[in-house]
């Protein structure tokens, strides 16, 4: 039997998607601090629903593609292990500068510091300098590269990264202070700019050098240990990691640049709502992911996601592509709490899996989201995963009492109606600030709604935003899971490479030529056979006099000066689809940046595989809840699943072992011919 496996590590939960036998399973488990135990226990659940043994199931296994949140953790929460820089003399403050934020006053003495992931101290300038075109005016001293790499390791660094200036056209110096690092201790990780991201902008080329050498310390020890944990329990094919521009590499490679894997769960989820939104014929569509810590939103328009060239990750702008998701701090484990102000918010605090929600019964004491849920009726304590987990309503409500309601002068059904109601908006917005902000009309939009939690906002989000549809696939509360299921892998290279369309073609043939023989070496590595490979062009442009650029596809073919008019009609198209149709400085020079190619394998499973539902009508029943909009209390019929075909009116919720889904009065809900629910809702009046 042929086995593949999707795994995503959230920061409440660790979910499984399990093809096998021609369908899929799924499963869900606590996520814990050393992530592999997790893992295990997740696994460990899906193999008993095939019912297979242990050496059968991970002998069988050829696929294992898993998301995490490790590297996410460790840039959110700021909880970075001692990191050293090595940098240009005169350039030591360059992190500390940073764009000169200021504050919403524009007083330029008011400068609002980025986060410190490398103390001053533990930054060390060298006498070096290559220039602008990349000549090597000084090259680095041996001896003063010794005396920093042992000032440093003496100070305790656990990493150290090295960025200099211009080394992106030379990485000459870089490359001997690695050589000199690694000859005074092999072990020490050390990232060079001109290895992770040889492109312009010295200062996000510098924060995304730090970022990585900070992450390889703890990316390291926990790929180590479930590596040995897999193979030790059979496991034969590679461990494939996510990465954050939308494909998969081996642990081996994403070892080299963990910086690549932040936000690797979410990504998974919208690889897998790009192909959903294939199979339903869905033109727009905003993914809306609502998990244990976090909710993320993500625009599809046409079969492709927005990829950044600039990413931003937590507070840091990064030079690194990835695609564009919008993250907030709300979801089901986020802590509501009372401001100075005397107001309710909901996060970005989030209880995580441990204490976890009250009504979790792992210690935790403050009122959270699901806490709310609960409290409200929307979930069902006694049925929570199914009825795996029994939930303290008793807990959750008294927390809710006692921190919000009292305080503010609200009854408990309030209270938790409240929590409801600032978390609905809040994810509102973040799908407006994807759709209206960027000019895109949401009522054109179909909302693909997956994440254990998402299911009983996600009508209540549509209708605050206008969508009029949403559809919750089948394997929702694992969706991230799946959709790491049918990722491909992808390896990108990238270099600045300074062109105008007034200089000869073949001078950026060159530049490509040099990326794709990168990506050809990667193919090889990886073994990726001939047939599964694609090769993609892109260049990041802009019209002079501009700061920043659209990224534009290229024709895959050779470029020449025969190619200059469609590759320049097509920056303008893109760059009117990015801010507004007129908007595109027709007049003006187009200049080329930076050089990109994208080499894709592509292994995604190929066509549908059922999904395994539950439907128990001897189950179906009526419920009083607290309606979560308006706080008053009512009864709604409950239904534990739906049969393919069968639809039903709102107010009512459909269980399922691993989610739940409200449907607000005036909706309609029915299930489609592959298991996806399809939620309806009326235009606003």
């Amino acid at each position: 039997m042929r086995i593949e496996v999707g795994v995503d590590v959230g920061g409440t939960f660790t979910d499984a998607a399990v093809m096998a036998g021609g369908e899929v399973v799924r499963a869900k488990a606590y996520s814990t601090k050393d992530v592999t135990s997790g893992i295990l226990d997740v696994l460990s659940r899906a193999r008993q629903q095939l019912e297979l043994g242990e050496d059968e199931f991970f002998s069988s296994v050829d696929k294992f593609v898993l998301g995490n949140t490790i590297v996410t953790n460790v840039i959110d929460e700021l909880r970075f292990p001692e990191v050293g820089l090595i940098t240009t003399a005169g350039f030591r403050d360059t992190l500390r500068i940073a764009r000169s934020a200021r504050g919403p006053s524009r007083d330029a003495h008011s400068h609002n510091a980025p986060p410190e992931v490398v103390r001053r101290d533990r930054i060390v300038e060298i006498a070096e300098r290559v220039d602008v075109h990349g000549r090597v005016l000084r090259a680095v001293d041996a001896d003063q590269v010794r005396e920093a790499v042992t000032t440093l390791l003496d100070a305790g660094v656990q990493a150290i990264a090295v960025c200099f200036l211009w080394s992106f056209k030379n990485a000459a110096n870089e490359q001997a202070v690695a050589d000199l690092i690694r000859a005074i201790d092999v072990e020490v990780p050390v990232t060079l700019s001109s290895e992770l991201a040889p492109v312009y902008r010295e200062y996000e080329r510098m924060v995304t050098t730090v970022l990585d050498a900070a992450c390889k310390p703890v990316v390291a020890r926990h790929f180590e240990e479930l590596e040995a944990a897999l193979r030790e329990r059979g496991l034969r094919t590679r461990v494939k990691l996510m990465q954050v521009d939308g494909g998969f590499v081996s642990v081996e490679e994403a070892a080299k640049t963990p910086i690549k894997m932040f936000n690797s769960g979410p990504v998974g989820g919208v690889e897998g709502a790009r192909r959903l939104a294939s199979e339903l014929d869905l033109e727009r569509v905003v993914s809306a992911d609502m998990g244990g810590t976090s909710f993320d939103a993500a625009i599809i328009n046409e079969g492709e996601y927005r990829v950044l060239p600039r990413a931003e990750m937590g507070e840091f702008p990064t030079a690194l592509t990835a695609v564009d998701i919008s993250s907030i701090g709300a979801g089901g484990g986020s802590i509501a709490w009372i401001d100075s102000r005397g107001l309710m918010r909901v996060g970005p605090r989030s209880a995580g899996s441990v204490p976890g929600p009250v009504c979790y019964g792992r210690g935790g004491e403050e009122p959270t989201v699901t806490d709310a849920a609960v409290a409200t009726g929307l979930i069902d304590p006694e049925y929570f995963l199914g009825g795996s987990i029994r939930l303290d309503l008793d807990g959750a409500r008294a927390a809710i009492r006692g921190r919000l309601g009292e305080p503010l002068g609200l009854s408990t059904d309030l209270a938790a109606a409240g929590i409801y109601r600032l978390t609905t908006v809040q994810m509102a917005n973040a799908i407006r600030a994807l759709t209206v902000n960027r000019g895109h009309d949401p009522r054109e939009f179909t909302m693909v709604s997956f994440g254990g939690a998402c299911g009983l906002f996600a009508a209540e989000i549509a209708r605050e935003c206008d969508v009029a549809r949403v559809v919750v696939p089948a394997v929702a509360s694992e969706f991230s899971a799946f959709g790491l299921l049918h990722a491909d892998s992808i390896f990108t290279a990238v270099q600045t490479t300074p062109w105008t369309f007034a200089a000869p073609g073949d001078a950026l043939e060159e530049a490509y030529a040099t990326l794709q023989q990168r990506v050809d070496e990667w193919f090889e590595a990886d073994a990726i056979p001939a047939g599964s490979r694609q090769v993609v062009r892109e260049a990041d442009m802009k019209f002079a006099g501009q700061v920043f650029e659209v990224t534009t596809r290229l024709p895959e073919d050779a470029f020449t000066d025969a190619l200059k008019d469609q590759v320049r009609k097509q920056f303008i198209v893109d760059y009117e689809t990015e801010f507004g149709s007129g908007t595109a400085w027709t007049e003006s020079e187009i200049l080329v940046t930076n050089t990109r190619v994208k080499g894709i394998g592509r292994f995604g499973s190929d066509g549908e595989a059922p999904v395994r539902i539950v439907i128990d009508p001897d189950a179906d029943r009526r419920r009083e809840i607290v309606e979560p909009m308006s706080g008053e209390r009512r009864e709604v019929d409950v239904y534990r699943g739906l049969p393919r075909g069968a639809s039903r009116s709102g107010p009512c919720i459909v269980e399922e072992p691993d989610t739940n889904l409200y449907v607000p009065a005036g909706a309609t809900i029915m299930r489609d011919e592959h298991a996806n629910y399809v939620i309806d809702l009326p235009p606003r009046a």
